[in-house]
């Protein structure tokens, strides 16, 4: 197949607006998962298996489609942050792990993840995400990263003493130092990617909690289903006035 008739990527380009979605959609994620296990009081185990089944639909749709489509690849990142939020819960709260222990597992699936995609592919690269094999291996390696940021957004708030406005300052201030890299360092774009790609998820772990925690634990006690309606309603205007296109981000070729 000769390059003008390659498949286009199935991703969308990697722009400012790309990151204030993926924000949304993790803190969604957070809200979206407490709503299930906590208000409805379904638990953890029901509700990642609830979230599980549509993530897998979500994802079947996503690998099975020809070409990118904005509301089906939002889908499937919402379907894993929410995912991501039960399950991390479930390891560190239901088995005890503590949130930690429950980090440390979890990023060295990350690590084993990449490690094995970058070994089956080449590269791991999002510059073009087309093929099922290397589709498949983006998305695994985005679930690990969301359940790994859910822990680690809860580790710094409760575990440390930060709280979840201090957590936000830190995991914040991160990102703010993956930005400065991109721009004033040669450091390769597809780590910055997945390091900037892993730090939004536990701002949005912590942005989620302080918004929809009861005011004796430091929230602002707006009800789940409330934030996550507000927030469902800002990524659909988001995706209506702020079109994507499939793509991968400046600098990604060159990157491995």
């Amino acid at each position: 197949m000769s390059k003008d008739e390659a498949p286009l990527s199935k991703v969308p380009a990697v722009t400012f607006v790309f990151w204030m979605v993926k924000i949304a959609a993790t803190t969604l994620g957070e809200t979206g998962g407490d709503a299930v296990t906590m208000t409805l009081n379904l638990g953890y185990l029901v509700g990642t298996a609830i979230f599980g089944v549509l993530l897998l639909i979500a994802l079947g749709a996503q690998i099975k489609a020809r070409r990118f489509h904005p509301f089906l690849y939002w889908a499937v990142v919402i379907a894993t942050t929410t995912v991501g939020t039960t399950l991390a819960d479930f390891l560190d709260r239901s088995l005890g792990i503590g949130y930690l222990g429950g980090s440390s597992i979890l990023f060295v699936l990350v690590l084993a993840s990449l490690s094995l995609w970058h070994r089956v592919c080449g590269s791991v690269s999002v510059d073009h995400i087309a093929s099922p094999k290397v589709e498949l291996f983006y998305w695994v390696t985005i679930l690990f990263s969301q359940t790994l940021g859910t822990a680690l957004g809860d580790w710094l708030a409760d575990d440390t003493g930060l709280g979840y406005e201090g957590g936000a300052l830190v995991f914040g201030a991160g990102l703010a130092l993956v930005v400065a890299a991109y721009f004033f360092t040669k450091l390769s774009r597809t780590l910055l990617f997945w390091t900037a790609f892993i730090l939004t998820r536990p701002l949005g772990a912590t942005v989620g909690d302080l918004l929809d925690k009861p005011h004796a634990k430091g929230g602002l006690e707006v009800g789940r289903f409330t934030a996550s309606a507000v927030l469902v309603a800002f990524m659909v205007g988001c995706l209506l006035l702020l079109p994507q296109k499939a793509g991968g981000h400046p600098g990604s070729r060159s990157a491995t």
